[in-house]
Formats: C-alpha cells, sequence, structure tokens
C-alpha cells in the first residue's frame, strides 16, 4: 500500500472519508496527517484513528511560503509518504513544493473543474444557472484548482437550491469519490493523460 500524508486546516470530513475507506479499499495508508491550524478538527480525526500527526503553522515563517513548505516537505518525506492529499488545506502551494511533489499530489475541488476554480464554487454555480454540480479529484499543478483530472462526481441543481443545501448535498458526494480516486490512483490504476475522466458518476436530485 501506499504510504499517504494527508494536509488539512480545518474540520476535517474529507479526511475523515480517506480515514474509513482505507481498510476497505486497500490501496492506500494514511500515515501522517499535517495541520496548519493547531485546533483543526481533522487532528483530533487523526489521534482517534491512531495516526500520526504534526502542526506547523505557517505564520511562525511570517511571508516565507516557501520555508514554511520545505518544513513541511522534510516532515513528509522523514515518514516515508509516497503520495499526499489535500484535504481542506487552506494555503495555494508554491511552485517549490507543486514541483517537488509533481505528480504526487491530490486535491478535491468542489466543482466540475475547469468550471469555478477558487472560492464560493457553490454560490456561483447557481449565479451561473448550471443544471449540474459537482466536484473533481485532480493532480496539482502550480495554477490554482489546476492540473490533470483523475474523478469528477455531479449532482443535479434544483430551482429551490441556495449555496448552503448545494454544499451539503455535495459533501457526501465529495466522501465518497475522494477516497476511490485515491486509491485508484495510489494502486495505478489511474493514468491521467490517457484516462482523464476515469472515474465518472452522477447524482441525480431527488424526486419531491
Amino acid at each position: 500500500m501506499k504510504k499517504v500524508g494527508v494536509l488539512i486546516s480545518g474540520r476535517g470530513s474529507n479526511l475523515q472519508a480517506l480515514i474509513d475507506a482505507q481498510a476497505r479499499l486497500g490501496a492506500y495508508e494514511i500515515a501522517l496527517v499535517v495541520s496548519n491550524v493547531a485546533d483543526a478538527g481533522g487532528l483530533a480525526r487523526a489521534e482517534a484513528a491512531g495516526i500520526a500527526t504534526r502542526m506547523i503553522e505557517h505564520r511562525a515563517f511570517g511571508k516565507d511560503r516557501e520555508r514554511f513548505e520545505r518544513a513541511i516537505d522534510a516532515i513528509l518525506r522523514a515518514a516515508g509518504i509516497e503520495i499526499v492529499a489535500l484535504a481542506g488545506f487552506m494555503r495555494v502551494l508554491t511552485p517549490y513544493f507543486v514541483n517537488a511533489w509533481r505528480d504526487k499530489i491530490l486535491n478535491i475541488h468542489p466543482s466540475l473543474l475547469p468550471a469555478f476554480p477558487g472560492r464560493d464554487t457553490h454560490a456561483r454555480a447557481l449565479e451561473a444557472g448550471v443544471k449540474l454540480h459537482g466536484c473533481t479529484v485532480h493532480l496539482v499543478r502550480e495554477a490554482v484548482d489546476d492540473g490533470p483530472i483523475l474523478g469528477q462526481a455531479a449532482i443535479a441543481v434544483t430551482p429551490e437550491d441556495t449555496p448552503e443545501s448545494l454544499a451539503a448535498r455535495l459533501l457526501p458526494v465529495e466522501h465518497a469519490l475522494y477516497p476511490l480516486c485515491l486509491a485508484a490512483f495510489a494502486g495505478g490504476n489511474v493514468q491521467p493523460a490517457a484516462f482523464p475522466l476515469a472515474l465518472n458518476f452522477w447524482v441525480p436530485a431527488k424526486p419531491r
């Protein structure tokens, strides 16, 4: 199994999905969880699962983002990490880190990329009047929310949806998609250049 390091900043709901699925899927093992926020809820989730944790406060490095990332890089390599999974890590990575772990960093984004990169994806999707919304797992590149797509999942948008309701309906879909993509990637079953949408599924709106 590939050893995975997960970077978090918050409550860790996608981290929990990865933890819950690792024994069932069998292709990866979460060996380390690193947070840049001391009170991130995901740290408690990792500790409850017996996973090693580290906290590296980005503010301690001032504006030197690369030095902060070099500290993370050293910890990941010391732990023998082979794949890095971003799970609500609220820092934009520099070219240094992206290139140091090129084709080994996965991220999940709450939109059907390339549509709506960045923040406020649910509100922007509703403002655009889309009929389908979703999430994307992709390899990380230097540009924000860019990189080869490993998998996507879609849900129907209803006339009654708000940004909050859309986010709530999409979250369990994220929790289903991310472990599948990570396991397939760790097992060598996804080759982004040949299969850019290797794991697609769609969840229709529930009938009223």
